[in-house]
């Protein structure tokens, strides 16, 4: 087990890897650097591999199977995420460390929102995702999470082995935020500078294709965390729609005495059942979220146990 892993997902990152590589090392000399290549095309491995890291392989393509592989593989007891394009500095690394080892903080995020992001990046469509999503999980969750999508982040050991990875591509920073807030985890906010990347270097994130992921995602995940207040939402706006149509009929009925559109009030009636089954469907799936819960609480202590008996055999070693 190790005591310090630092996880670099690549997929050609050629002109970047080896300084990324070479940074994290001075910076934590006592870690092991892990580059996982994505079926990069350029070489990357070969430099990483000569930089003085441990190179795997992931050959289904997307940073959330990437990084199902490394979680899946590495123990150790404080782990360091990085993306591979050099816009992370490293020197902020010993800082989230020492928070998840010191003070026992379940995932660290490397907050590039509160300084030099929204001046050094260059895509403003970037700027205004990132902007959009961190307002829409904060209210959704009510969390204070600065900097959800961001690459830089710090995980505890049983944060890792409890976090189950579902997405395939760039949207699994916002599943690691969510899973990390509905589980109550502790989370804490480190504000590090950012640099957009090098020249000659290009970002893999598509504006548009990912940007749609990543809220699609968001609203994945709301309802099935909170699944009372994603079908009570369906279930006030179906009931508004059948009291809209309703009234009419109703104020036609109280002066005439005759229901004049009985297809509309017919129609109401239907309507209005959905509207009912949909919050009575998220009253019960509340009921099992919070089973979940608990199932999960478990888990944790049985993670933290195999996580003491891994600290003693390395002792002993």
């Amino acid at each position: 087990m190790d005591k310090i892993a630092v996880l670099i997902p690549c997929y050609n990152e050629s002109k970047t890897i080896e300084k990324v590589v070479t940074d994290y090392k001075k910076a934590l000399p006592e870690a092991v650097i892990y580059v996982y290549d994505n079926n990069s095309s350029d070489g990357t491995d070969e430099i990483a591999r000569k930089a003085g890291a441990v190179v795997r392989y992931e050959y289904m393509q997307g940073k959330g199977n990437v990084i199902r592989r490394m979680f899946r593989e590495i123990d150790a007891e404080c782990y360091i995420m990085v993306d591979g394009d050099d816009t992370y500095p490293a020197e902020f690394a010993p800082q989230m460390v020492e928070c998840v080892l010191e003070r026992k903080v379940d995932m660290v995020v490397g907050d590039r929102l509160s300084s030099t992001y929204f001046t050094e990046n260059k895509r403003p469509f970037h700027n205004f995702g990132n902007s959009l999503v961190r307002a829409s999980i904060n209210r959704l969750f009510r969390s204070n999470i600065k900097d959800i999508m961001t690459g830089y982040r710090a995980f505890s050991y049983n944060f890792v082995k409890t976090f189950p990875v579902l997405s395939k591509g760039f949207e699994i920073e916002t599943e690691m935020s969510i899973h990390a807030v509905d589980k109550n985890m502790f989370v804490e906010n480190v504000i590090i500078e950012y640099r957009d990347r090098p020249e000659g270097s290009e970002s893999k994130l598509s504006t548009y294709s990912d940007g749609f992921k990543v809220l699609k995602t968001i609203a994945r995940l709301y309802k099935n965390y909170k699944p009372f207040g994603f079908f009570g939402i369906i279930s006030a706006i179906l009931a508004i729609i059948a009291l809209a149509f309703f009234i009419p009929v109703f104020v036609s009925f109280i002066d005439t005495g005759l229901v004049e559109k009985v297809p509309t009030l017919i129609v109401c009636g239907f309507v209005f059942m959905a509207s009912i089954l949909s919050f009575f469907t998220g009253l019960m799936l509340t009921t099992m979220t919070q089973k979940n819960r608990q199932d999960y609480e478990f888990r944790m202590q049985l993670v933290d146990m195999e996580h003491k008996k891994l600290l003693k055999d390395n002792e002993v070693e």
